[in-house]
């Protein structure tokens, strides 16, 4: 499912969305919780790429996998050394994507103009402001996750 795009190796092309998404996810979610008067413009964005951005990690993940298994089973030295590390930058991007998500996911729920019949956040107060300190530390992980997947990436491919 994940080894070729119309005959091309599939690996290549879905990374761009892992690595278009997870940024914006990234601003948005962080613009979410620390700017409160920007949550009624950034909330649909934000539910948007939580749903997206793990989709595509994961997706990335596998065809990348895929792709390893059909090319570069038998690589080693330098080109090996590359790709494990690379490869190694896989699971906890996908990790703190998705934790960035179920994160910014529930402080959207939490804030969200239908709120209790008073006015109060869903969670309460306290919770909320959890979720709103939570939601930027994730992020800056995600973060930088994903600027290590892509940059490992980029120079197991061009030797950089």
């Amino acid at each position: 499912m994940f080894d070729q795009i119309l005959g091309l190796p599939a690996h290549p092309l879905i990374i761009h969305f892992a690595v278009v998404l997870t940024p914006l996810l990234v601003v948005a979610a962080a613009a979410y919780a620390l700017v409160p008067r920007w949550r009624t413009h950034v909330a649909w964005a934000v539910v948007l790429l939580s749903l997206a951005a793990p989709a595509a990690v994961f997706a990335a993940k596998e065809s990348g996998e895929s792709l390893k298994a059909a090319r570069f089973a038998t690589a080693d030295g330098e080109l090996g050394s590359r790709l494990s590390t690379h490869q190694s930058f896989a699971n906890p991007l996908l990790l703190s994507v998705l934790g960035l998500a179920v994160a910014a996911l529930l402080l959207v729920y939490a804030t969200s103009p239908a709120r209790d019949s008073i006015g109060r956040d869903r969670f309460g107060r306290a919770a909320t402001l959890i979720l709103s300190a939570l939601t930027p530390v994730l992020a800056a992980v995600a973060g930088y996750y994903v600027f290590r997947a892509g940059d490992s990436g980029a120079r197991a491919v061009w030797g950089a």
